[in-house]
């Protein structure tokens, strides 16, 4: 049977058919994507459709206007900058006159996207002179050189194939981009179609003012310049110099972009997902499939004020023996591109510096003495070296034996790997340049976080604490994802149990967050409508407060009763409520029998119950019915969204159903309740009868299973109200379905 999918389109989000042309073909192909005969192989056919569905949803380049928010999801270091080398030699191909890649907060990092531009686009191997390479624009030579570019697309003799596109990039930095703006004013940029990039842009880019511009009641969309950041700031000037371009905003980490007020100048319209490579390994490979990956570093191991440490920790020096072994089998294996550990302290350049030293002083102390005649010393320190082999050996099946690796060639790798400080300590933030050596040895903080790509990264240590919590934060932090499934085994991952556990929690969110994008990005729907809910644990923090405008709430689902607390909030939706319940209930009665306990129960006491499918519960009864209060409204949305997505891995899942005072449904006993100050109900559950004593009934909040999902049907009459026959909710959600629900009404 053929299925016939029609995929909707929002015209909102208006589509054109890009051309396919030789500078996305050359790029992929130069990349190896591609046979002998010069046709895409599978991750190049990926990429570059997933290109062409990027480029179709921004500005058409034959229209004279646009002015278009996009936001491009990946994973952390999943590719995200092949996507956008991408995207620009695709603009090219489709005659768009300006690409400007706003790239890095520092200048590491600024230049190695410059450079990985250069090289993807073969800018030194070429003569065709279709591209004009522009770092840092701000002079008048760069003013000239921009305006005799768009002088040849504005002339109709001239070829756009012969064409130059302006290719420039920019450190996200105030005083750069201000330099960029004054030189574009007072060019003729009319119908001129241009692509902005903006790497990593939930780094610096946002308006961190935003939460305070909320607290003094500031009109978001009508904020003066001293409301607004200044790189912000900057980049709202940048775009206002363009009639035609669109702004698309890369990043693995999308939790502030997506909640960011809808109003905002940098709220994005549109959606879409990147989708990793085969070689890929992320946060579900390392801590799910693999977790022996994953090495716990005891608390009494991490220096604090509180815990000084005056020597290496027991874990550092057998992640050094785990990195040097792997080192020394990746170069007997061929040697080919590298192998390298990261330890990351804090970001503090003290803790580096006692990291460096510790580790300079260990290598030092092991070469030495495995060069040396001390055998007893030397067994000792061999016999650590075989532990540390037999833990590698269980996750690399081919693994060399233990002899060829601690001959001479273990000794070598010791003495001749560079250990590098990466901060800013000595000036400038030292460069690595990877060619040098197969194997190094990094130790730094925030200038090796965001953006910063570390080859080969086979070991982690990272004994830095959470911090504030921040999600993003956090998650920028793992390094140690990667195009790394060929080398895996080879990987350790060094972290404390409160990482360990917030990285778990991070996995769960962030696919949810995908999940709930995908039609967005299938369909090309606009983003102002999508509900700002994602999973996040109690524990975490989206993102950074500053930033945010909206407030945020959270709903805790799990081991707990979800009450509904104005039932009667809206006249006609009591009676739809009520008359949903009795078509939920009516073709089901025969599966209803009296509930378990005392025989000595009141009729208020006893009530019926059935063991119904969950999914038929949440179709028929719980997507049927509304409540309109916002404490309710928002809070029964995203219990009823963590139930549909907790269906999806278990569609047979049971639940019970009880009809509380209920012997029939035409003899269904009214429980009295009355509303407290704020119009909601004051007391919902009947309490234990006796409180004290024998128990004849263990009360209402007991009428359940631990185990299962169980929901509470109440029939109330409201004390001192007109409202009679109100049908309301209470849902058990046992621990296994619950999840804490972050949302921005």
């Amino acid at each position: 049977m053929i299925e016939t999918i029609e995929v909707e389109t929002d015209s909102s989000n208006h589509q054109w058919s890009p051309f396919v042309g030789e500078e996305i073909h050359a790029l992929l192909s130069s990349k190896g994507f591609a046979d002998a005969e010069g046709n895409l192989t599978g991750n190049g056919e990926r990429i570059l459709d997933e290109t062409y569905r990027i480029l179709s949803v921004c500005g058409d380049p034959n229209a004279t206007e646009n002015n278009e928010t996009g936001l491009v999801i990946g994973y952390v270091q999943s590719g995200k900058t092949l996507s956008f080398t991408s995207l620009t030699a695709l603009a090219r191909d489709n005659h768009y006159q300006i690409v400007i890649v706003i790239a890095g907060i520092s200048t590491p990092l600024f230049s190695q996207s410059t450079d990985r531009l250069r090289r993807d686009l073969r800018l030194d191997l070429r003569d065709d002179r279709k591209w004009t390479l522009l770092p840092n624009a701000g002079g008048h030579e760069d003013r000239a050189t921009i305006d005799r570019a768009l002088a040849q697309w504005a002339n109709p003799t001239f070829q756009n194939d012969r064409c130059r596109t302006v290719l420039i990039t920019v450190m996200k930095n105030g005083s750069r981009l201000r330099n960029l703006s004054e030189l574009l004013l007072g060019l003729d940029l009319r119908g001129v179609p241009t692509l902005i990039i903006d790497d990593e842009s939930d780094q610096a880019s946002l308006n961190t003012k935003a939460r305070r511009a909320a607290r003094l009641e500031r009109e978001i969309e009508t904020l003066t310049e001293d409301e607004v950041s200044t790189i912000y700031r900057r980049i709202t000037t940048l775009r206002s110099r363009f009639q035609h371009h669109t702004f698309l905003q890369y990043t693995a980490t999308p939790q502030a972009n997506l909640f960011i007020n809808i109003m905002d100048r940098l709220s994005p319209n549109f959606i879409k997902l990147l989708t990793p490579g085969d070689e890929y390994t992320g946060g579900l490979q390392f801590f799910r499939a693999h977790p022996m990956l994953i090495e716990t570093i005891p608390t009494e191991e991490i220096h604090t004020p509180s815990n000084p440490l005056f020597e290496p920790p027991e874990t550092l020096l057998k992640a050094l023996r785990m990195f040097f072994l792997g080192a020394v089998s990746g170069e007997l294996s061929g040697g080919r591109g590298n192998r390298s550990m990261l330890i990351h302290p804090s970001r503090l350049q003290d803790d580096h510096t006692r990291l460096f030293r510790w580790v300079t002083s260990i290598s030092e102390s092991w070469s030495r003495l495995l060069k040396s005649n001390e055998e007893d010393e030397k067994a000792v320190l061999m016999s650590e070296f075989r532990t540390s082999y037999n833990d590698l050996a269980q996750t690399v099946s081919d693994l060399q034996s233990f002899e060829d690796l601690t001959d001479e060639n273990l000794i070598h790798t010791i003495e001749y790997t560079p250990i590098v400080e990466v901060n800013a300590r000595q000036g400038a933030t030292p460069r690595i340049n990877w060619s040098d050596n197969y194997s190094w040895i990094l130790v730094g903080g925030q200038a090796m976080d965001r953006g910063f790509t570390v080859e080969g990264l086979t070991v982690t240590y990272m004994p830095r604490n959470l911090g504030v919590g921040n999600v993003d934060t956090i998650q920028q932090r793992a390094r140690f994802f990667g195009y790394k499934r060929s080398y895996l085994g080879y990987c350790r991952v060094f972290l404390d149990r409160a990482a360990i556990d917030a990285y778990n929690s991070i996995i769960d969110h962030e696919e949810d967050v995908r999940n709930r994008l995908v039609e967005f990005d299938v369909n090309n729907k606009h983003l102002d409508v999508w509900d700002r809910e994602a999973v996040l644990d109690s524990m975490l923090n989206l993102t950074r407060s500053n930033i945010i405008y909206d407030d945020l709430e959270r709903d805790r689902f799990g081991n707990d009763w979800f009450r509904i607390r104005a039932p009667h909030d809206t006249d006609d939706l009591v009676t739809s409520n009520r008359n949903a319940v009795i078509e939920f209930l009516t073709p089901k009665m025969s599966l209803f029998s009296e509930d378990q306990g005392n025989p000595n129960r009141t009729e208020e006491q006893r009530h019926l119950v059935a063991r119904i499918r969950l999914q038929e519960c949440l179709d028929q009864l719980l997507n049927k019915t509304k409540f309109t209060r916002e404490s309710d409204s928002n809070s029964y949305s995203s219990l009823r969204g963590n139930l549909k997505r907790y269906l999806v891995d278990h569609p047979d899942e049971e639940c019970l159903i009880y009809l509380m005072s209920a012997q029939s449904l035409t003899d269904w006993t009214s429980r009295m309740r009355r509303l407290n100050e704020t119009d909601e109900i004051q007391q919902l559950f009947q309490g234990r009868n006796p409180r004290v004593g024998d128990v004849i009934y263990p009360g209402d909040s007991n009428i359940k299973d631990e185990n299962l999902l169980c929901i509470q049907i109440h029939k109330l009459e409201l004390r001192d109200t007109d409202f009679h026959d109100v049908r309301t909710f209470t849902v058990w959600i046992p621990e296994h379905i619950g999840s804490d629900i972050i949302r921005q009404t």
